[in-house]
């Protein structure tokens, strides 16, 4: 959420922002908004410094046995309390629609973020590795999956309907030991702690991370006003909300692994075969909690870790920085790893790295500030995939794909495969 002091004071440079964003301005709507409810506010403690000067003029008259007078004070009173009743359901209102109207504005893009329409604006910033060359025709994940017998989207449907995926025998063995191999590095190198959270929160958790009340199509939802998360960033950010914390403490950087699940309310027609779009999947997310000089260094931190873990994994990748009509909704810059896919012959995303400002942080109210100082300031708030364990179970199979229609493993894997260095169909 962006601060009205700010927008107050800088009204053209958030219309410019909005702009970038290819969003309308919002400027003079918000300023008229917000003046309406800061007159009604004066109008209110006008109202109540006058109830209080009248209830200690009633005390007088009594004291001075002006019955008249004290009686004609006891009706003001009773009046400005009426008054004073139905102002403050009006504040209540111009609040809740100042706070809504801040709510579904997008985040301030960085300066230095691309200005762009969509995906085809995003800039390459650099490469890792090159296009494998396997020597036959490769096949698509869905493909050696169902050959396997070990992917099955038929089972799935009966179940569960379109969007969910069964594994089986190697390749439920494979997706495990690609979210242990990523737990394990980062918190063992990359100096972040696992975390196991809750995988439903409430509506100030959801809202307090910017999912709500933008993103409530995205979502499911239970039956008694839970939501289910669609990545383990909303329970890790929270984890923030409400407190001060010690500048001598920041960063804070968690890690989980945790299913996810989305709606795709708005991917129809898209990804429909395979495991890319699902309604549950596996990620391993990163999140970081710091002070404001530190975030964009953290930024390009966790980057890298993710990075680390597709470099290990031996894998063709690119990062590429997303323009402003490509950001998401909370995101001040945002950088996006692609990973080669030889059976599509395409980069596909499996990592997204935002840095949030204090976006998120004003939301929930978590703040920071040094020992000894009474000032406290919002911390800044970066997340991260760590990446999606079933897009990178899709990448590892078809990056190592045989001929024959098996998968030989990474041999970063192999201590979390039992001795398996293969999978392959059942004799």
């Amino acid at each position: 959420m962006l601060d009205i002091k700010w927008i107050r004071d800088n009204p053209a440079d958030l219309d410019v922002a909005l702009a970038k964003r290819g969003a309308d301005a919002q400027a003079q709507q918000l300023i008229a908004l917000d003046e309406t409810r800061r007159s009604h506010v004066g109008s209110l403690q006008a109202l109540q410094e006058r109830r209080n000067a009248a209830s200690k003029e009633i005390g007088k008259a009594m004291a001075a046995k002006d019955q008249s007078a004290a009686d004609r004070l006891k009706a003001e009173v009773a009046k400005l309390k009426d008054e004073l009743q139905a102002g403050e359901a009006r504040e209540r209102e111009l609040d809740e629609a100042l706070k809504h109207a801040l709510s579904v504005l997008p985040n301030i893009p960085l300066d230095d973020v691309p200005v762009g329409t969509d995906e085809s604006d995003n800039v390459e910033i650099r490469v890792s590795g090159s296009k494998p060359d396997l020597g036959f025709e490769p096949k698509e994940h869905f493909e050696l999956g169902e050959a396997l017998s070990m992917m099955d989207f038929e089972r799935a449907a009966k179940m569960s309907g379109s969007r969910f995926t069964i594994l089986t025998g190697g390749l439920a063995r494979l997706e495990r030991a690609l979210g242990q191999y990523m737990l394990d590095l980062h918190t063992s190198e990359h100096g972040y702690t696992e975390v196991n959270p809750p995988l439903m929160v409430n509506d100030a958790a959801a809202y307090g991370t910017d999912k709500l009340p933008k993103f409530g199509d995205d979502l499911f939802r239970t039956t008694d006003g839970r939501w289910l998360i669609p990545t383990a960033e909303v329970p890790l950010t929270y984890m923030a909300a409400g407190e001060i914390i010690a500048e001598e403490d920041l960063p804070r950087r968690y890690t989980a692994q945790t299913a996810c699940f989305r709606s795709e309310a708005g991917s129809a027609g898209r990804d429909t075969r395979g495991m890319l779009r699902q309604h549950q999947f596996t990620k391993v997310e990163l999140v970081s909690v710091t002070t404001p000089e530190t975030a964009l260094e953290e930024h390009e931190r966790m980057t890298a870790s993710a990075e680390a873990v597709l470099t290990g994994l031996g894998l063709h990748f690119r990062t590429m920085v997303l323009c402003t009509g490509d950001m998401g909704f909370g995101a001040r810059k945002t950088y996006d790893i692609e990973v080669w896919l030889p059976g599509q012959k395409a980069y596909r995303e499996i990592s997204s790295c935002s840095v949030c400002g204090d976006f998120q942080a004003r939301r929930m109210n978590a703040r920071c500030r040094k020992t000894g100082d009474k000032a406290t300031r919002f911390v800044h708030t970066l997340n991260g995939s760590g990446v999606a364990v079933g897009r990178a179970l899709i990448a590892v199979m078809e990056n190592y794909q045989n001929a024959d229609g098996s998968i030989t493993v990474p041999d970063v894997l192999l201590p979390y495969m039992g001795g398996r260095t293969r999978i392959e169909k059942a004799a």
